[in-house]
């Protein structure tokens, strides 16, 4: 009963930390929808290398506010593959504030940062590179001529912005056009947050009854294994991953190139938003959690080879 109160008491808590940044992100998030001109949507899906530039740079702000922006900014096909997985990569969420924390760890924090923003831009320009490749080889086949389609197209609402995007038959927007752009952002953040805190719920009991122990003794197996399961570990939506991820390396219990691999995977709560805005697409988002964890992997056993 215990282990039971104590993980609803710390799910309630890192909701309500949790609360007022996705607030902020919908915000910004709610004013980019809402901008007449695009100019930033614009810029940003235009131009695709500034964008993998800035989004790798973004991703190291603590926390995950800005994954959250582009994982939803994706899901309304305002930004592209190339800039989600950038900053996916680039997301280090909690582990910059508790690395901090610890004096000793500053070189550390300042060496995984580094390599987190190179591995960001890598992993960015590459999928850039093969979206572009499978695109050209697509547009070089014969076309088939084919009726007309209403499945991209521009709407004019009342609100005064213009929307591009995937519709239904009927067209129905439901509620995508709120003029209040703050009213917006809380339906936005009241609706991820009760994702959040169902995720953090379980994780928390999973944690509180199972324990570390078991999983740190299968970490220390060797540093192989311990990039395959700290991948894994990443992709937990959640900033438990991260910490659990960072404890266990100041510990002593996680090799480095594990370390980055689990960081590398997971992009906290940017996740939960992906799955929850993108979810028209399910496959999609299978294939871009998968994508993750095979750059978590990749990049760890990178790593092997000089550190």
């Amino acid at each position: 009963m215990g282990v039971f109160v104590d993980s609803l008491y710390d799910a309630v808590v890192d909701c309500l930390k949790i609360i007022p940044i996705l607030f902020l992100a919908y915000l910004l998030v709610s004013f980019i929808s809402h901008d007449h001109s695009h100019k930033f949507s614009k810029f940003l899906s235009k131009s695709k290398g500034t964008s993998v530039l800035y989004a790798s740079f973004l991703g190291c702000i603590p926390q995950c506010g800005f994954s959250s922006v582009v994982a939803d900014l994706y899901s309304r096909r305002k930004l592209s593959l190339c800039t989600l997985v950038a900053i996916f990569v680039a997301t280090s969420d909690e582990a910059i504030p508790i690395m901090i924390s610890n004096t000793n760890r500053i070189v550390d924090m300042l060496i995984m940062i580094g390599i987190k923003v190179a591995l960001a831009l890598f992993w960015g320009y590459v999928i850039d590179l093969i979206v572009f490749l499978c695109t050209f080889k697509r547009k070089k086949k014969p076309q088939v001529e084919l009726p007309e389609t209403h499945e991209f197209h521009e709407h004019h609402h009342d609100c005064g912005h213009i929307h591009t995007d995937e519709c239904d038959d009927d067209c129905g927007h439901g509620d995508c056009c709120v003029n209040n752009v703050f009213l917006d952002a809380f339906n936005h953040t009241f609706s991820i947050v009760i994702y959040i805190f169902v995720a953090t719920f379980a994780i928390n009991l999973i944690l509180g009854y199972a324990g570390t122990a078991a999983l740190e003794n299968l970490l220390t197996a060797n540093v192989y294994l311990q990039i395959v399961f700290a991948a894994l570990i990443g992709l937990i939506p959640n900033c438990a991953s991260s910490v659990l991820l960072v404890e266990l390396y100041m510990f002593g219990s996680l090799a480095f190139p594990a370390l980055i691999a689990g960081l590398c995977s997971g992009a906290g709560v940017g996740l939960v938003v992906l799955l929850t805005k993108n979810k028209k697409h399910p496959l999609q988002n299978v294939g871009i959690i998968v994508l993750q964890y095979i750059i978590g992997v990749a990049s760890g056993m990178f790593l092997t080879l000089f550190i």
